[in-house]
This record gives C-alpha cells, structure tokens and sequence, in this order.
C-alpha cells in the first residue's frame, strides 16, 4: 500500500471503483467512519479521496489523512464535507456541478406531473384489472399553473425553463434578481409561496439553507399548494412538511430528498398525498458516469498539479 495515492470512499459502483483504480494507485473503504481502522502507513500515503456518499466527512476524518490535499466529491451537493475544516488543512474540495442538471431537473417536472396526474394510482387501476369496475378520479389540470423556484440556480434554472414551456408563471427566490424573460423575484419564500400553486425547492444543502421553507411558508402557499423538493431534506422544516400533508393545510407533495435518508419517517409511507422518489434525481447511466468523469479529472488535475476543474474552496 506504500504507493497507494487515493483513497476511494464510500458506495461506489464495481465499474466506478474500476475507473478510479485504473487511474491511480487507489484503496477502498466503505465510509468515512472506516478512514481511523486503515494501518498508519497506508493513510500517511493518501493524497486524494474520491468520496461518495452522506455520511459526515470532517476534521477527524481530515487528521487521520495528514498527506491529504483533495476531497473530491462525487455529486454537486457537498454539504457533508466540513469546508471550512478542509479548507484550514490547505485541503481542496471538488463537486460535479452542471453534469446532473438535466436529469434532476427533468425528475422534478416528472414528479409534478405524477402528482397532478395521478400516475401511479393510474397505474395501479390499470395493473389490478379494476379499470372495468371504477374509473379514476379527475385529475387537475397541470399547464398554466403558477410554480416559484426557491434557488434559481443551474438545477432551479433548469426547471423554470422547462415548466415555461407548460405555459406556467414563473416565480422565484435567490439571493438576488437574475436576467430572466420577465419572470417575477420574490425576497423570500414564504413572499414566493404565497403567490404560486407549486413550490420547488432547488437549494444547496448546508447549515446556510437549513429550514429555508418552514411553517410560514407552507401556510403561506396554502390549501391548494404542492411543494416540490430535489435539493437536500434539510432545506425544509420537515416535521411542519409532514404535519401540514397530514392536515391537508396544503394540497401536497412531490419528493426526492428526506431527512435521514434512507430510514425516513414513517409517516411519510401513509400518505395518499406525495409522491416519494428515493432520492433518484441524478440517477442515469449517462449522468453518473459523467458525474464520476468529471471527479476523476479533479483527482487526476491535482495530482498532476494542474488547476482544479470544479473548486469548491
């Protein structure tokens, strides 16, 4: 293991395991938690740490690597690796942004129309040879609506533009107003929520955008809203998520993200007003192998010494 220069962290693939290993002298472990068990020698060599997960990657993590100088994240959210802590260490950190824009953006515009539609009860009406007997329930109309973006960002962006072409009224937030085709900026959410049928959460995760949308905001979009999340659990409050789908003070929900994924609250799996999606939004063969291209150039840049593709710090 004395040449050993990367260490490939987390649930990676057999076939991105492979890439990683054919392009440099690498090891791998399960998790961050299993960095502390490696022998001595074998840490003191890592220089690069291709990391992939949501498991907490920070300054013990960061100690125990003392030749290390790039985490590279596999994913455009890199809130489970302490910046700040890197950072002090001269460590760098990488993301794969622009790569999985696309597909997170189509997975949102999917579950809005799985909701407004009905999909899956379609689904399952057709499936269980009952369509004979009953017929499903009108459905509300999805074109037209009016949907605020909370973020317009590369992935918030993305959405918008695809929900304009169902003839919606675009709302949004962000830090400040962006050249748009005449959509309308709102200073916060709950201003956004209550001016919109849909409310899509297209935040970076991180303590910054922890509980973005809270109660305000959900009682702000109302009886007739849907919130729609594709960004990261904690950027709703989400016990006053559950309780206002419970209490019908909203109309639903369209999920990807949760908190404390994968073992999420339970009330989640009685609801008859969300549709649940396990986290999925990058989840293609060509986005993950472009997510896993562009974090390998990253490590391969830095070991060469040449400058960092997609620096987060």
């Amino acid at each position: 293991m004395s040449d050993t220069v990367l260490l490939i962290c987390g649930p990676f693939t057999p076939e991105e395991r492979g890439r990683l290993e054919g392009a440099h002298a690498a090891l791998h472990i399960g998790g961050p938690d299993e960095i502390a068990a490696l022998p001595e020698a074998a840490r003191a060599t890592i220089r690069a740490v291709a990391y992939k997960g949501h498991h907490p990657f920070g300054e013990t993590q960061l100690a125990a690597l003392p030749a290390l100088g790039i985490v590279a994240n596999y994913g455009v959210g890199y809130d489970a690796i302490d910046v700040a802590a890197a950072s002090a260490r001269g460590v760098k950190v990488t993301n794969t942004p622009d790569v999985l824009n696309d597909d997170v953006a189509d997975l949102a515009v999917g579950m809005m129309l799985a909701f407004s539609r009905r999909l899956e009860d379609g689904a399952v009406l057709v499936r269980s040879g009952d369509w004979a007997q009953r017929a499903l329930p009108l459905n509300r109309k999805f074109s037209g609506g009016r949907v605020g973006i909370v973020g317009l960002g590369r992935i918030g962006r993305e959405i918008a533009d695809r929900l304009a072409a169902f003839k919606m009224e675009i709302h949004y937030t962000s830090r400040s107003r962006k050249d748009t085709p005449g959509w309308t900026w709102h200073a916060d959410p709950v201003a956004l929520a209550a001016e919109v049928d849909w409310l899509v959460i297209a935040l970076v995760g991180g303590p910054e955008t922890q509980n973005h949308v809270g109660a305000e905001a959900l009682a702000a979009l109302g009886s007739e809203g849907v919130v729609v999340n594709i960004s990261r659990g904690t950027t709703v409050d989400e016990a006053a998520l559950l309780e206002a789908l419970e209490q019908g003070t909203i109309r639903g929900a369209a999920l990807d993200v949760f908190l404390n994924e994968p073992d999420i609250d339970p009330r989640f799996r009685s609801l008859d007003n969300a549709v649940l999606q396990p986290h999925q939004g990058s989840g293609t063969v060509e986005t993950r192998r472009a997510m896993l291209g562009l974090q390998l150039d990253n490590i391969t840049a830095f070991l060469a010494g040449r400058a960092l593709l997609t620096a987060v710090n």
